[in-house]
């Protein structure tokens, strides 16, 4: 099993990180189950990743979405070493939400407590046998979308990840909404539809989150998907905390 490289920090993107207003996405992914971050991404650095895609280095594996009933389009997993911009921003959003994540799963009564810094949660992955990146690119055209799903890639999962809208809606593409269901016990399930500008980040849940009910808190199961494409290309890049078997 290979060792998990140390992140390349690009200090431009960790410092913007650092200065997001996380007192108010904290307050949104406690409300909502998600928080968009506008213009974490300038548009030059969007259209910078999004050509990875058509790369054949940096990847470990190819996704077509219909070969196995995911929905239709297509995603690649980077390789370690991530690019440098993939692997800061990975970094330096995990502190932050690790705290969210450790008083989500305080107030729900589950283990486990998340580290501090993101190496070391990547050494527990390791140890249960997840050494497989998991951050990803997505690439949809004309008639696309990805089912509603989870991703959950062995016994240690992160609560929460992010995805960054790499191309420009109205000019890239038309349609491709981000959709987060919520299905609440006893409940029927509630949908949002998260619209986001080029460069824009949601943070959301990857299964599941507390929310606070009459008898205390309950447990929700949250998935995501992306709605039909209209038109055009978009693509976007999945930042997912915990790596695979």
């Amino acid at each position: 099993m290979s060792a998990q490289p140390a992140p390349r920090q690009a200090s431009p993107l960790a410092a913007r990180a650092a200065a997001l207003p996380w007192n108010a996405i904290e307050h949104d992914l406690d409300e909502h189950g998600c928080a968009v971050v506008t213009a974490l991404l300038t548009p030059s650095e969007c259209r910078e990743l999004a050509s990875l895609y058509d790369e054949e280095a940096g990847f470990r594996s190819r996704v077509v979405m219909a070969r196995h009933g995911f929905g239709s389009g297509e995603y690649r997993y980077f390789a370690y070493p991530l690019p440098a911009a993939v692997a800061a921003l990975r970094a330096s959003l995990y502190t932050p939400l690790a705290r969210i994540a450790n008083r989500w799963n305080e107030r729900l009564g589950a283990a486990p407590r998340f580290p501090e810094r993101h190496e070391q949660f990547l050494a527990r992955c390791r140890a249960a046998g997840q050494a497989r990146p998991t951050p990803l690119l997505l690439d949809y055209g004309p008639g696309d979308y990805n089912c509603l799903h989870q991703d959950l890639y062995g016994e240690q999962a992160f609560p929460l990840q992010a995805t960054v809208l790499l191309s420009a809606p109205g000019e890239d593409f038309t349609g491709g909404e981000l959709v987060l269901t919520e299905q609440r016990p006893r409940r029927q399930s509630r949908a949002e539809v998260v619209p986001l500008a080029q460069g824009d980040a949601v943070i959301f849940a990857t299964a599941r989150r507390p929310v606070a009910g009459a008898r205390g808190t309950y447990r929700v199961n949250m998935r995501h998907g992306v709605s039909r494409v209209r038109a055009g290309s978009r693509r976007t890049l999945g930042i997912i905390f915990h790596d695979a078997l």
